[in-house]
């Protein structure tokens, strides 16, 4: 529908819409950066979907039964800045709008989960928005099974732009939500046929539409500037069976003279000259964010629209019994159970008198064996690795179409896509994601990963096979620079415990975290118990802690993760015989270490004795502990990768790359 038609056929939807566009194209302007070009073509589309679809109530942004709407297409962030505005959310003041892309505000260039109310997930990463709000309707589906469908009964709803869709992820999370067939998750796709370098033909020849069908979507389409068939096309979404597709055909830049449907809209500021042309066809005559005031009132309006509901909502919860409204909230909250704690010293106490020689990643499996049956809104799975990540427990059940009440998924092989829906799961609310594959593999879930930690999210990655003694896979598959990736990560906590103890004591952790990620690194291989007296403390949450003190005068100190603590243990035997005396310190978490006070760091690495650090892996993360904290260049050695591995059974591979109880010896010898 072209802008004449608009404006006189449907004079009041106009008028709202351009209020939208009129605020994108001066926040960008006022920036000079931004992208206008995308809010000014869905506009129309989102004016609709806010003010005859979507379930919300702007004075209460966190109203757990609200529909959720994810801006795929972060680049496009004025669409949304403007809609929570407009509709009268508290914190997105006109102050807010005019700082846009500035320093301390909270519109950022790209939309940011935790800046402002209203922005559900950090998108920007282009995809990622799309398959976050997979996991999002998958958390949906289980807390409706779970707790019915009088206080859960909400859609997702989704505008990805034709960059989404060509990101690799848009295919896992189709897939995967086509598979699972989701009820309540519908995507607009701003169908613009423009990306940066210009005609999307430059670099795609998709038929979309196929895509979608073909993997169990249904399939829409309207003119995406025409009102009434917006308004046709989602009415026909919400009652269709499965996830649905929405093709929204825009114009990108609607209504600029000069930039309409041209990639000059896309990435840049119209400019003056062109602002005040656009403004004329649009018949906008008001200045640079000056909204009038009885349209501004209209908008405030439809974000109260949703007040009703959300009361009804209320006194339904408020009608729980005791019981279950406590769960309800406990779990909203994201407060872990009391018997958390209570679970795992028991599990702690066993193990240390049992001693048992499991690998971590068996040892992960027993400790959601006790977690599981206590924390029901654990929902796991793993990227078609569960016999090896060890990620199902008996009491779980499969989450598929026949059964929403299960709690464990298989993703297949999607990495990537299920890092993000764990994102979504968490976002949700009420949902403790987790979910496993190969260390190695971190690299196909890293955009995912690192927004969980940019947004703070508490999802647990239970990453196996964490090093070469992984054996014949060789090196594809034998990580060595991942453990240094995940630590140099921002807000995110990466544990690699030793046994069964210290592999309990993190998943106390993670679980436990309400605004970081844990990655939970594990062995193939079996390891003893190291941890052979049980205390109740959880001594991994110091991080770093002695786990073997020298007998005599303490000449050296060695430092170890997980596998490699056994071997530690070896080296301090044979040094101990010779009269060296050596302590033993186990680094589960070298993020919880660096965080603990100067002394308790003190204590653990005192000046004076030489140090050598023995991990299978490269030494990067290692140099603050071993020549920082008292250290010195002079006095440290490190035993470890120096490079990629072979394909060879475990203890040749640990032999050949010299990683070994004699090698860390000789180190500390030669250091003497």
């Amino acid at each position: 529908m072209d802008i004449a038609t608009l404006r006189t056929a449907h004079p009041d939807h106009w008028a709202l819409a351009t209020a939208i566009r009129a605020l994108a194209m001066d926040a960008v302007q006022a920036a000079n950066s931004g992208h206008p070009g995308m809010p000014m073509g869905m506009a129309d589309v989102a004016t609709v979907l806010f003010r005859n679809h979507l379930k919300f109530d702007a004075a209460a942004p966190d109203w757990p039964d609200r529909d959720r709407f994810i801006l795929s297409a972060g680049h496009g962030s004025m669409l949304l800045y403007a809609l929570l505005h407009l509709t009268g959310y508290e914190d997105m003041t006109l102050d807010q709008i005019k700082a846009f892309r500035q320093w301390g505000s909270i519109t950022a260039g790209h939309p940011e989960y935790g800046h402002a109310k209203g922005i559900e997930t950090t998108t920007g990463p282009l995809g990622q928005g799309l398959a976050n709000a997979v996991g999002f309707a998958i958390a949906e589906e289980a807390l409706r099974a779970r707790f019915g469908k009088r206080l859960v009964d909400h859609r997702t709803w989704v505008i990805a732009g034709d960059g989404c869709l060509m990101e690799g992820i848009s295919q896992e999370a189709i897939g995967l939500a086509g598979m699972q067939r989701l009820q309540n998750l519908i995507v607009l796709w701003d169908n613009n046929d423009i990306s940066i370098d210009g005609r999307i033909g430059l670099s795609d020849i998709t038929d979309q539409h196929a895509r979608f069908a073909a993997s169990g979507w249904t399939v829409l389409s309207c003119d995406g500037h025409d009102p009434e068939d917006i308004d046709r096309a989602l009415t026909a979404a919400k009652a269709a069976d499965g996830p649905v597709l929405v093709d929204c055909k825009t114009h990108i830049g609607f209504g600029s003279p000069k930039k309409q449907d041209t990639a000059g809209a896309h990435g840049s500021p119209l400019g003056p000259d062109e602002i005040a042309a656009t403004r004329a066809v649009y018949g906008w005559s008001h200045g640079p964010f000056d909204t009038p005031a009885e349209i501004k009132a209209r908008w405030e309006e439809i974000g109260r629209q949703g007040a009703a509901a959300r009361a009804e909502w209320e006194a339904r919860l408020a009608a729980l019994t005791g019981a279950r409204r406590a769960e309800f909230d406990r779990r909203i909250a994201g407060e872990a159970p009391r018997r958390l704690a209570s679970t795992i010293r028991a599990l702690k106490k066993q193990a240390s008198e049992a001693k048992h020689k499991v690998a971590t990643r068996k040892a992960s499996e027993l400790v959601l064996e006790v977690v599981n049956p206590i924390m029901p809104e654990t929902i796991g799975g793993s990227a078609d690795l569960t016999g090896s990540n060890n990620t199902k427990t008996a009491d779980l059940g499969i989450f598929d179409p026949s059964n929403r009440k299960g709690r464990y998924i298989h993703f297949g092989i999607r990495e990537h896509g299920m890092a993000a829906a764990m994102n979504g799961m968490a976002l949700h609310g009420g949902i403790r994601p987790y979910g496993g594959t190969f260390l190695c593999f971190t690299d196909y879930a890293r955009g995912a990963m690192r927004l969980s930690a940019l947004m703070g999210v508490p999802a647990v990655y239970v990453m196996t096979h964490d090093s070469i003694g992984l054996g014949e896979d060789g090196p594809t598959h034998q990580p060595v620079e991942h453990l240094a990736i995940c630590r140099a990560t921002p807000n995110t906590l990466t544990f690699r415990p030793a046994d069964l103890v210290e592999t309990a004591e993190a998943w106390e952790i993670a679980l436990t975290q309400t605004a970081t990620p844990s990655v939970l690194a594990l062995s193939r291989q079996n390891l003893p118990c190291v941890r052979d007296r049980h205390t109740a403390q959880n001594l991994s949450a110091r991080g770093g802690y002695i786990l073997r003190e020298a007998t005599g005068k303490r000449r050296a100190i060695l430092m170890a993760t997980g596998s490699e603590v056994e071997i530690a243990l070896a080296a301090r035997d044979a040094l101990e015989a010779e009269g060296i005396g050596t302590r033993v310190v186990s680094m589960p978490c070298m993020e919880l270490f660096a965080a603990q006070d100067e002394a308790w760091r003190k204590k653990v690495l005192p000046a004076g004795p030489v140090r050598v650090a023995v991990e299978a892996a490269v030494r990067q993360p290692w140099d603050r502990w071993l020549t920082g904290e008292r250290g010195r260049e002079t006095k440290a050695a490190f035993v470890g990768m120096e490079g990629f591995g072979a394909s060879a059974p475990a203890p040749k591979l640990y032999e050949g790359f010299g990683i070994t109880a004699g090698a860390v010896a000789d180190r500390v010898r030669a250091l003497l």
